[in-house]
C-alpha cells in the first residue's frame, strides 16, 4: 500500500479535490503537457516547446500553474529545470492520467512526433543536455 494518503495534496496539506485537478487539466497546453509528462515521464521546457510548439514563456506559465496546482514537480540540473509527475499524487490522480493517456495516444499522436524528431535532430535522449 503506497505511503501517500489517497486524496492528499502532494505537499501534504488539504485534500486534492477533482475540482482543482481538472481545473488544471481544462485547458488544453496545460492537459497536453501532463499528458506528455506522464508519457514521457520527465520532460524539460525545451522539449515541451519544441513538442507543442508554443513559445517559452506560454509552456513556462502552464508549468507554473501545473506546478502549484501539485501536479508537477521539477528538477533542476545545471541550467535546465526538469517536470515531472508530483511523485506524491493521489492514487486516482495517477489512475486518471495514465488511463486517458492510453485511451487517446492518438490525441497526442503529433506532439509526440515533434518530441521524437527532436530528439532526432539533436542525437539524444534528452534535448537539453
Amino acid at each position: 500500500m503506497s505511503q501517500t494518503k489517497p486524496n492528499t495534496e502532494p505537499n501534504g496539506s488539504q485534500p486534492m479535490s477533482p475540482i482543482e485537478v481538472f481545473k488544471c487539466l481544462s485547458d488544453e497546453t496545460r492537459a497536453r503537457i501532463v499528458f506528455l509528462v506522464t508519457q514521457e515521464q520527465e520532460l524539460c521546457v525545451c522539449e515541451l516547446t519544441s513538442a507543442l510548439e508554443a513559445a517559452q514563456p506560454k509552456i513556462s506559465r502552464h508549468l507554473a500553474m501545473l506546478r502549484s496546482g501539485g501536479l508537477l514537480e521539477d528538477r533542476r540540473k545545471g541550467q535546465w529545470v526538469y517536470y515531472r509527475l508530483h511523485p506524491q499524487l493521489p492514487e486516482w490522480v495517477s489512475e486518471i492520467l495514465k488511463k486517458t493517456l492510453d485511451s487517446n495516444a492518438e490525441w497526442l499522436r503529433q506532439d509526440v512526433q515533434r518530441l521524437r524528431q527532436m530528439r532526432d535532430r539533436l542525437g539524444s535522449k534528452t534535448a537539453c543536455d
